[in-house]
């Protein structure tokens, strides 16, 4: 059979022709002017995307808001955490409007997005527009899906050429942000599905106890991104079950008996399979010119195997350590600590959101009531899977909820001193979340654990513009630029007596006027349009102060 919605729509492109064609033999006027320019449209519909997920769009109240206002950041002063190390951010405010100004300062500059969005479970846990979402509104999926739509396409920006995206998922909406992401993405990307056991538990539904959610990786295309995963693994290669059962063997039993040639304690070569007549009195031969054959025999004379073919054995030789065995008095063959790629199943204990997401968020603010924090060490592992060649690598998460990617980042970056990964999180204050919770999370496991790393608060304001020349609000622009440049560079120019920054030709002859007080300052930030004369630039030079010259893409219409 043919193509039967491809025939409808060639049927609809056809009765628009035959309408154009009646209109355009009409007395023409406005009316039939802008009559044509509809069918245009209507046509360009039609003829418009074929495959893919189909939805409602919705308008939400900060689609309106950005519109007619531009959002700026505006610091939390006193909640400033001053503990050296990395320069972390954390943004209160609509993530949305929070994407558009991290598209002003870190546009192709992220090396990982990790989010944990709203699950849409039908029950009330996430709001649209003020209003709880429950499950018999017939738009709650298309609703859910215009809010992650318009954030994902401004995050997809940010990410660098080799950044990782990473979503944390659960059923309800798997299926939906999987085609939404394959949409936004596109062929330049791939998508890689995992597992993740969350619960061991479960939770009880009406069929099924849900023990897992799925975790989706997007990565570039042909790039090697996933690194290899660092795990203590001790299967003794000694044999497991007796050959007269030959029960759980991992691959053929035939395979499987063979000696393994070892001298002074390193293992040296491996002999062929034995036949099947060929019986060993003992599990250890020591020839005579040293070398010990051990075979996979217990200390009770039972011929076992072991857990790999030879040919398996010999590829794996620079992870395997030869031991005696004083207890079972044989010697163990064992694989020590190696690497693994990624399998897309996780489940390890330490993956218990319970556990290790809620009960660790209780013992960090006890009187907590954040539903459904991350395990740590499963946001951990996801970020850390992601092969980075900065040594200062930018983690973003856009629904950051209890901080826990923010605590996540500073434990990697304890265990790991060749990264030392800067986060920036961004949610609202929904019940004073972000300060109560987010913040409060990050400023005790900085005390309580030690972290050497600092954080800076912004908050989203917003200045009006409808019906505004850009010169009647640029002073107010202005005045947030400095906001911006220390998002961007990760520096902090509040009582920081070693970098400074002027938006203005005042600023700037204010600075030099009393350069003797800035005799700490290395480095200054000046506007774009800030043009330093040739004694000014004699005394920055003589001082050893770099310039910086700030971009003028932060806000086009003020040239800085």
């Amino acid at each position: 059979m043919g193509n039967v919605s491809k025939q409808k729509r060639d049927d609809l492109v056809a009765k628009i022709k035959e309408i154009r064609t009646f209109i355009a033999g009409v007395a023409q006027d406005e009316n039939t002017e802008s009559l044509l320019s509809y069918l245009s449209e209507l046509e360009k519909d039609v003829r418009g995307k074929k495959f893919g997920l189909v939805f409602e769009e919705h308008c939400e109240a900060i689609d309106e808001k950005l519109e007619t206002h531009i959002p700026v950041l505006k610091e939390e002063k006193d909640l400033f955490i001053d503990n050296g190390g990395q320069l972390n951010f954390l943004i209160e405010g609509d993530n949305l409007a929070a994407l558009q100004l991290l598209e002003k300062t870190h546009k192709g500059d992220v090396d990982v997005i990790y989010i944990d969005p709203p699950y849409n479970t039908g029950a009330k846990d996430w709001k649209y527009d003020n209003d709880y979402v429950d499950k018999n509104d017939t738009f709650r999926h298309s609703k859910w899906l215009s809010l992650m739509e318009k954030r994902i396409i401004v995050a997809k920006k940010l990410l660098s050429p080799r950044g990782a995206f990473i979503c944390a998922i659960d059923e309800n909406e798997f299926p939906t942000i999987s085609l939404l992401l394959e949409s936004i993405f596109g062929d330049a990307y791939e998508i890689h599905y995992i597992v993740v056991v969350h619960n061991p538990g479960g939770t009880q539904g009406k069929n099924f106890s849900y023990t897992h959610e799925y975790v989706i990786f997007v990565l570039s295309k042909g790039e090697k991104i996933i690194g290899l995963q660092n795990r203590i693994d001790n299967p003794d290669i000694r044999p497991l079950r007796d050959v007269s059962t030959g029960n759980h063997l991992r691959i053929n039993a035939k395979n499987c008996f063979y000696p393994i040639y070892v001298k002074d304690g390193e293992i040296v070569g491996f002999g062929e399979v034995c036949d099947d007549d060929f019986h060993p009195e003992a599990a250890n031969v020591l020839r005579e010119d040293g070398i010990l054959e051990i075979y996979p025999i217990d200390p009770s004379g039972n011929e076992r195997k072991w857990v790999f073919a030879r040919q398996s054995v010999e590829s794996i030789k620079g992870d395997l350590v030869v031991s005696f065995n004083k207890k079972r008095k044989i010697w163990d063959i064992v694989r020590h600590k190696t690497k693994f790629t990624y399998k897309t199943f996780w489940n390890d204990k330490e993956y218990n959101s319970n556990i290790f997401g809620t009960k660790l968020l209780k013992e960090i603010i006890p009187n907590c009531s954040f539903n459904f924090p991350k395990s740590l060490y499963a946001v951990k592992d996801c970020v850390n899977a992601i092969i980075t060649s900065r040594k200062n690598p930018v983690i973003l998460d856009f629904f950051a909820g209890s901080g826990t990617t923010g605590h996540a980042v500073l434990k990697l970056n304890t265990e790991d001193n060749s990264k030392q990964r800067r986060f920036i999180l961004c949610t609202n204050n929904e019940n004073n979340i972000c300060k109560d919770v987010t913040y409060e999370r990050i400023k005790r496991v900085i005390d309580r654990d030690g972290y050497e790393a600092s954080l800076k608060y912004y908050r989203i304001d917003f200045i009006p513009i409808s019906e505004r020349l850009y010169y009647e609000y640029a002073d107010e622009l202005l005045l947030h630029v400095r906001e911006l440049v220390e998002l961007e560079n990760g520096v902090n120019f509040v009582s920081n007596l070693e970098v400074a920054i002027v938006l203005t030709d005042d600023d700037l002859a204010e600075f030099i006027g009393n350069i003797n007080e800035f005799e700490k300052c290395n480095k200054l930030y000046i506007g774009h349009n800030v043009l330093p004369n040739g004694e000014q630039q004699d005394t920055l030079k003589k001082a050893r102060i770099t310039v910086n010259v700030i971009p003028n893409y932060y806000y086009n219409e003020l040239g800085v």
